[in-house]
């Protein structure tokens, strides 16, 4: 298979939904992409501003600064205090490492690639341009042999499921066994909201109590986009295993993948502070505490959201029909079947509106349940 081979982009389906959206008498609310619309942060601005004399080329592996800004980002905010600036690499966002990443590890033919049934489609694109088989499976007990990269999503895109650390261990053990790459995308790791997550860090799979004392063959995928706002600078890298940073980036000098230097130098300062991301979680808890309730009350329930930028909410019917409902309501939402087979019956509603229009989306909810 190749890039001409994909379907057309799935998206384009959802246009007559927007149309008709946008028909409302008060105006569309967009809750279907997770793009953020809040500002970037003046210390990240200032930093990309300091850094536009850009003459020479970027380096592939990172800048020593924002090397040991990532390694440091680590030890301080995910509980890893062992990586060293060669077990990182900074990538042009993570779309474009989690749709090359079988290719970049030399999958083909026969080889299989796992991701969750519920997920974020570009596992399964990444996995067939490379010409491997994708297989949606959620249990490690479940995952085949002829598995070589097997993808883990946590919190996950859509569905909030955010893995603890008993369970990523049992991921690891079953990946060793299968001898198969481990990936965790790790993305909304920032934005947990119920339960333990309320209050407990968000474990990644390079935790120490995750990987017995073994980075080998695990990888650590995370982007800047959510946290800090940046999905418009491409700001992402990932962390794991020595040995295949290391081949990852000898493949990305020949492909010339580079970030660009301003946005490596900004990715550094964004790293080093805390408190921003702190005030955009605040932003995002105050929209979901407002739009869940009226979610429910319109007839939905939430299925896990328990972490991460969306509410995955159903009326245990259609999907199609659920988005034409919402759509009346001038209401955009993300059409569940485009995260796998197993999500028909869903829809996915996203936190990064504006708060004024998170807030007029609740209120023609509770309007509608009247």
């Amino acid at each position: 298979m190749s890039v001409r081979d994909l379907a057309d982009y799935p998206w384009d389906a959802v246009v007559p939904f927007r149309e008709r959206a946008a028909q409302h008498p008060q105006g569309l609310i967009d809750l279907s992409i997770g793009s953020p619309v809040d500002p970037t942060p003046e210390i990240i601005r200032r930093a990309l501003a300091e850094a536009t004399d850009a003459h020479a080329y970027p380096q592939t592996v990172g800048t020593p600064a924002l090397r040991e800004a990532i390694v440091d980002w680590y030890a301080r905010r995910r509980g890893v205090a062992d990586l060293t600036v060669a077990n990182v690499l900074p990538t042009i966002g993570s779309k474009e490492l989690v749709a090359l990443l079988p290719t970049l590890l030399g999958l083909g033919a026969g080889d299989v690639v796992v991701h969750p049934r519920i997920a974020y489609p570009t596992y399964d694109v990444g996995a067939r341009v490379a010409g491997a088989t994708p297989v949606a499976l959620d249990d490690p007990a479940e995952w085949p042999e002829g598995a070589k990269l097997i993808w883990i999503n946590s919190p996950g895109n859509p569905d909030g499921r955010t893995w603890t650390v008993d369970e990523l261990r049992t991921a690891v053990e079953r990946a060793r066994e299968l001898g198969a790459v481990l990936a965790s995308d790790e993305c909304y790791a920032e934005l947990g909201w119920d339960g333990r997550w309320a209050a407990e860090p968000i474990p990644s799979i390079l935790d120490p109590r995750v990987t017995g004392g073994s980075r080998s063959n695990l990888l650590s995928v995370y982007s800047l986009s959510k946290q800090s706002n940046l999905a418009g600078y491409r700001a992402a890298f990932v962390a794991g295993c020595a040995r295949i940073v290391g081949d990852l980036l000898t493949a990305r000098k020949h492909l010339g993948l580079m970030p660009p230097a301003p946005v490596q130098h900004a990715m550094a300062v964004a790293l080093g502070d805390d408190e921003h991301v702190q005030a955009q979680k605040q932003l995002y808890r105050a929209r979901r505490d407002l739009l869940r309730p009226a979610v429910e009350a319109a007839g939905f329930r939430i299925d896990g959201s328990e972490a991460g930028l969306y509410l995955w909410a159903t009326e245990g019917h259609d999907a199609w029909d659920s988005m034409e409902r919402l759509a009346g309501l001038g209401i955009l939402a993300g059409p569940g079947p485009f995260y796998g087979a197993h999500s028909g019956q869903h829809v996915r509603l996203s936190l990064t509106a504006a708060s004024e229009r998170i807030d007029e989306a609740a209120r023609r909810l509770r309007a509608a349940a009247l």
